[in-house]
């Protein structure tokens, strides 16, 4: 409900007209997400996809930022590494069963950015909270025939910043935006959450209003 509310307001303040007499960047971009699960046995996963983000200068080194990717399917796989007891319903998952399913991803994230700009160059950094969603978990519940099917939105926090360069005033391009992101699914497998991952975003910049 606090993330939901969060947008709801942060969305209101953009579409307020006063608030276009400020300058605002829209960006598009590339994306690469590279994902650490907290299942012993599965390995790390890579992520490739894309999406678009929206910053209101409120000031000259202030903004807010919204952003929102979208990652392509992906295979996980996962070995078990001791007997598993699966929710009531389902069957114990003997050591050693090997699971392959696929997996997208998705993040929203809305939060401060703190920039400085030249005429040329803009240098950023900004912390974003808001949520996620993956259809890995779920792939892996439904693979082993469990009893539920868990849907998870959790908190998740992306913190870093990265470098434009300005074409002219109207388009610059996103040389990297470099994030630590911290993710909290929790699974059955482990009843463990906090992930810890990375990723990067690269793409272009349109600048509107202002001087």
């Amino acid at each position: 409900m606090r993330i939901s509310y969060l947008f709801i307001v942060s969305a209101a303040m953009m579409l307020n007209s006063s608030a276009f007499a400020q300058r605002f960047e829209v960006s598009g971009d590339y994306s690469y997400f590279h994902y650490n699960p907290t299942i012993t046995g599965f390995q790390s996963r890579s992520f490739n996809g894309g999406g678009a983000g929206v910053a209101l200068n409120f000031a000259k080194l202030f903004a807010i930022k919204g952003d929102f990717q979208g990652y392509g399917s992906t295979d996980w796989t996962f070995t078990t590494q001791a007997p598993i007891a699966a929710p009531a319903g389902g069957t114990t998952i003997p050591t050693g069963t090997k699971i392959t399913t696929k997996a997208n991803m998705f993040t929203y994230l809305l939060g401060p950015e703190v920039h400085i700009q030249t005429s040329r160059f803009k240098v950023f950094g900004e912390v974003l909270l808001g949520g996620a969603h993956t259809s890995g978990y779920t792939n892996l519940y439904n693979a082993e025939g469990f009893a539920h099917n868990p849907s998870q939105h959790p908190f998740t926090m992306a913190i870093g910043g990265g470098l434009d360069v300005k074409a002219n005033k109207h388009i610059g391009i996103r040389l990297g935006e470099f994030d630590y992101v911290l993710t909290r699914f929790t699974n059955v497998f482990t009843n463990s959450n906090n992930q810890n991952s990375f990723r990067y975003l690269g793409g272009v910049v349109f600048y509107f209003g202002g001087d």
